[in-house]
């Protein structure tokens, strides 16, 4: 989890020097983005919480977004993964909120989604960014640790150009 520690270190600081906080929705990287931030000491200061939102039901009763929501909408996609962000944002009453959506593997999703394809999204007050990611691995484990960094990378990435 090095890499991993090192980008949540760098989110850790740009939050705390600003005063701000985070809220995490994850999924195909398992919980190892609010892991990684949680390893920071002092993270009370900046992370309010996160949901790994894996499936429908976790979507509709942790992030309390219903079926009617996604209708036409593919969850492994940055429409979606914005969507995730807005709510777990003003659900969490946080100033970011970063979400993660994706198939770490060894198959594709049932969209037809290659195994290492993940969305993301940063969202605040006045910003919605959204990327994604194509590993061309199908090794599950590896996916979700690219997946979590990239994450945090897009995260420290969209706070670094406002501070700009």
């Amino acid at each position: 989890m090095s890499d991993l520690n090192v980008h949540a270190e760098r989110v850790a600081a740009l939050l705390t020097a600003r005063g701000e906080t985070i809220a995490i929705a994850e999924s195909s990287a398992g919980g190892l983005i609010s892991a990684a931030l949680l390893a920071v000491p002092g993270a009370s200061k900046f992370y309010i919480g996160g949901a790994v939102v894996y499936t429908a039901r976790a979507r509709l009763t942790l992030m309390d977004i219903p079926q009617k929501a996604m209708d036409g909408l593919r969850s492994a996609s940055e429409h979606y993964a914005v969507m995730l962000a807005r709510v777990a944002r003003k659900n969490l009453k946080a100033t970011w909120a970063l979400s993660e959506t994706g198939a770490a593997g060894p198959d594709g999703n049932r969209y037809g989604d290659a195994p290492g394809h993940c969305c993301f999204a940063v969202v605040g007050e006045e910003v919605s960014v959204s990327t994604t990611l194509e590993t061309g691995s199908d090794q599950r484990a590896a996916n979700m640790q690219a997946f979590a960094a990239a994450a945090l990378e897009f995260l420290t990435q969209t706070l670094e150009t406002l501070e700009a």
